[in-house]
């Protein structure tokens, strides 16, 4: 059975489609993995993906992409999946999600890949019924085909979930594995914001054995303040699957209360609304 603890890219013997039992989506979502390869621009301490590798993903089948999620949405529908692996208490197809093992928007065929899913949603009937969401990590919003890919996701009826772990440079580069100037990071969501509705997802925990501190957690609400109007909320959670990186021993959950605590900082201080998964 799927549960939310097991989301491996392989579950349904496809390549580019597999299916997650999504704690935020709250059912089953159907990811879209474009970086089979485990290729990702960033290596976050958190990762669950195995043998993770620096760099961008192989060249798109976008046959074969539209094969696989045509099959597998019609056995969700049509066929005995959700019986066969998926709890009935979360048995409801929620979402179709860019996400995968490494960043999507480093696909050169993103666009592509955009209007495929599109043209599978309009033969099943589901277009503009089943959301279509990208998780990224917001790093290549400068490029002009990932701003029309959002663009055209957002026509869709989709939305964005845009990375931002931490706000100090340091734990920027502890955390995801990467040195980027934070007025990037605002630049890059501001974009995301005005091409489609923007959730900032952050992932909240401890790194040996030491809660994010005071200034860490000032310095995120001072990042995401002046942004306020435009995102469409913060998705805080916590860890609930075990990391497949080096680091793993680092790190550790914080207590419920301590997370419920810093989503009211941020409502507080922004203004901006917060969901919380521990």
């Amino acid at each position: 059975m799927l549960s939310t603890n097991d989301h491996r890219r392989d579950s349904a013997g496809l390549l580019y489609v597999y299916p997650v039992v999504s704690r935020r989506a709250g059912g089953v979502s159907v990811g879209i993995n474009l970086n089979p390869n485990n290729a990702c621009n960033w290596a976050c301490v958190y990762c669950q993906v195995e043998n993770l590798q620096r760099g961008g993903p192989p060249p798109l089948d976008l046959p074969r992409l539209q094969r696989e999620l045509a099959g597998f949405l019609d056995d969700l529908l049509h066929g005995d999946f959700m019986v066969r692996h998926v709890a009935p208490e979360v048995r409801q197809l929620k979402d179709i999600a860019f996400s995968g093992n490494g960043e999507p928007t480093s696909a050169p065929e993103f666009l592509a890949a955009i209007r495929c899913v599109r043209g599978v949603l309009e033969r099943v009937g589901l277009a503009g019924k089943l959301p279509v969401r990208l998780i990224t990590n917001g790093s290549l919003l400068h490029r002009a085909e990932v701003q029309q890919g959002i663009g055209e996701l957002s026509a869709m009826g989709g939305e964005v979930w845009f990375k931002i772990d931490r706000a100090l440079a340091d734990e920027v580069a502890e955390v995801n594995g990467i040195q980027q100037a934070l007025d990037k990071t605002a630049r890059h969501l501001a974009i995301c914001a005005d091409l489609a509705p923007t959730w900032v997802q952050t992932c909240w925990f401890a790194l040996d054995g030491v809660a994010p501190s005071t200034a860490s957690r000032q310095a995120y609400c001072d990042l995401l303040r002046p942004l306020a109007t435009q995102v469409a909320g913060v998705h805080l959670y916590g860890l609930a699957r075990p990391s497949m990186q080096p680091q793993a021993p680092r790190l550790s959950r914080l207590p419920a209360d301590e997370l419920e605590a810093f989503a009211e900082q941020i409502q507080k201080e922004t203004g901006i609304r917060v969901t919380v998964s521990p």
